[in-house]
C-alpha cells in the first residue's frame, strides 16, 4: 500500500523536528529561533540555522524520511548483538564515496562538546 503524498511530508517534518529540537537540547545557548526546521518543499537544507548557530555548527543538514534505506537499519542492527558498543554502518554504491552511519542522538552527542564545550559544561552543571 502507497503511503500518501501527506503522510510522507508529515513523517519528513517530525524527523526534522527532531533533529531540531536534538539539537536545541545539547547547544543550550541557541534559541528555537536560531534552528528552525524548513518546510516542505522549499529550497536549502532541511535544518536552517541562524549565523549564531552556524558559528557553532558547522553541519548542513539534510533529512530523509524513506522505507529505501531500511537496509541502513539492518546493518546497524547486525552489529548491535555485541553489548556495550556503538553501531557504525559503513555503506558504499558504486562510484560514490563510503559513509558512516550512526544514531542520530550519538552523532549529537559527539559534535556538542566538540563544537561547544561551554554548552556542554552548562549542560552537566545543571543536571547536578
Amino acid at each position: 500500500m502507497a503511503i500518501s503524498i501527506q503522510s510522507r511530508k508529515a513523517k519528513a517534518r517530525k524527523l526534522q523536528q527532531s533533529v531540531r529540537d536534538g539539537l536545541l537540547k545539547r547547544f543550550e545557548t541557541l534559541t528555537i529561533d536560531d534552528i528552525e526546521s524548513r518546510g516542505m518543499g522549499q529550497h536549502g537544507t532541511d535544518i536552517v540555522l541562524s549565523a549564531a548557530a552556524k558559528r557553532l555548527i558547522n553541519y548542513d543538514f539534510e533529512c530523509k524520511a524513506r522505507a529505501k534505506i531500511a537496509l541502513l537499519y539492518d546493518a546497524l542492527d547486525q552489529h548491535k548483538l555485541d553489548h556495550g558498543r556503538q553501531s557504525v554502518a559503513i555503506v558504499k554504491a558504486d562510484r560514490k564515496p563510503a559513509l558512516a552511519v550512526i544514531d542520530l542522538e550519538l552523532f549529537l552527542d559527539l559534535i556538542a562538546p566538540v563544537l561547544c564545550p561551554t554548552c556542554v559544561q552548562h549542560s552537566e552543571n545543571n543536571v547536578n
